[in-house]
């Protein structure tokens, strides 16, 4: 049995469980009943952060090898964070390819390992939002903010929770 099939095996499996248990949050489902490997995510912002009440929509790109290697997740909203790249792709460690990172940021421990479950990820990236990292931003000019000026940052973050409850 080829690496494809497994990797489409389990996430029918996952996708199967949230269908059964859904986790508060976030909602998922697939883009297209056709491909088990680009799923749509939707993140409601976390209660008590500057995110609450925001509806946030992603997509998470499952690699054909997975769960040997780590999805790519991408904010298709709108999202000022210091974790997350102009473009909406989402920085966090679980999220970066196993073993030592070649920048010495992170330990081998804190990337992706195939244990790692859809709920897994979007948990980690519902306690970014909570509390973003400004030690290696993705994007630099929101962790400034973040440090520097947080009613810049906070006024940035409400206008995409605002924009996110359009969409919604």
């Amino acid at each position: 049995m080829g690496s494809t099939s497994q990797a489409s095996l389990l996430l029918q499996k996952q996708l199967k469980d949230l269908c059964k248990n859904p986790v508060d949050g976030f909602s998922a489902g697939l883009v297209d009943e056709s491909n088990i490997f680009e799923w749509s995510v939707t993140i409601i912002g976390p209660p008590d952060t500057l995110y609450d009440g925001g509806f946030f929509n992603a997509i998470m790109t499952f690699p054909q090898n997975y769960p040997n290697s780590p999805p790519t997740v991408r904010f298709t909203s709108e999202m000022w964070h210091p974790n997350v790249y102009p473009d909406g792709r989402v920085c966090i460690s679980i999220l970066h390819p196993p073993g030592d990172d070649p920048n010495g940021y992170e330990l081998a421990s804190e990337r992706w390992t195939p244990v790692h479950t859809v709920e897994s990820i979007v948990l980690s990236i519902i306690s970014m939002l909570s509390s973003p990292n400004d030690e290696s931003p993705a994007n630099v000019e929101a962790a400034k903010e973040w440090r520097d000026r947080k009613d810049e940052f906070k006024r940035k973050v409400s206008r995409c929770v605002r924009r996110s409850q359009e969409m919604a």
